[in-house]
Order: structure tokens, then sequence, then C-alpha cells
């Protein structure tokens, strides 16, 4: 992984985290932890590309339809995971981190090992420690007013 890859995967982290705290205080159904997860893996997916081209190489190999194939498939069984009763949907965060752990797995394919660590890391980070940012928005926001 190249320093470039870090600020990428950086700033992803930081966008998807805004976006997703907006979604979160609005009390929508996919909130903080599953946007921070979608753009994080979708820049992997993304940076991955490139580090086939860089590792495997050779005129027959087109990464971005692997990628292509990997992305698809996995949306499929991320959908699988998500529930909805009675106006509450379960699963989101669950598909979501399906779907990261697919851009580990196709990093690591490449053999993009840092760019999958760092994945890794994040999706950890997203997936624990943003917990508390979300009880304590739930605190904030208190009780439906709608």
């Amino acid at each position: 992984m190249t320093v470039q890859d870090l600020i990428a995967m950086s700033l992803s982290l930081v966008l998807g985290t805004l976006v997703g705290w907006e979604r979160q205080m609005g009390r929508k159904p996919a909130g903080l932890r599953t946007h921070v997860l979608v753009c994080v893996g979708s820049t992997m997916f993304v940076l991955t590309a490139k580090h086939a081209v860089t590792s495997i190489g050779g005129p027959s190999l087109d990464p971005t339809r692997i990628i292509h194939g990997v992305v698809t498939g996995v949306g499929f069984l991320g959908a699988g995971s998500i529930l909805r009763q009675e106006g509450y949907v379960a699963g989101l965060t669950t598909a979501a981190s399906i779907w990261m752990v697919a851009a580990i797995g196709v990093s690591v394919g490449v053999h993009a090992y840092a760019l999958a660590t760092i994945g890794t890391v994040f999706a950890l980070l997203v997936l624990e420690g943003y917990r508390w940012v979300e009880r304590f928005l739930s605190q904030q926001a208190g009780p439906d007013e709608g």
C-alpha cells in the first residue's frame, strides 16, 4: 500500500462518516456504520483494481471484470441478511460488513496485503468503535417526535 492508498482510505472513512452521521441523526435505517463501511469498501474495490494490474499484470487481465463480479455477487449475499418487520429494518450493517470483507478478500487476492490490512482495521473501527457514537447520537436525539 502506498501513502496515496492510505490517504484515499482515510478520506473515504471521514467522508463516509459525515454522510452516515447525517443519516444517523435523521434516524434512518441505514446509519453511521453502514454508510462508512460502504464508502470505505467501495474505495477499497477501486484501489484493488490498481493493485491487481501492478501485481498480476498481463494483457489478458481485466481486474475490473473480476472486481465487478465480486461486488455484484456479494451484494446479493448481503441483501439476504436484511430483514424488514413492522417498519423496522435489521441487518443493514451486517450486509455492509459482508460487502466490506469482500473488498478485503479481493485486496488479499491481488496481493495488496497492506490495503487489506488497513481496510480490516477501518472496518473493525467502524463496527466496534462507532457503537459509542451511535449510542451518543441516540441519547442526544431523544424520543421520536414524529
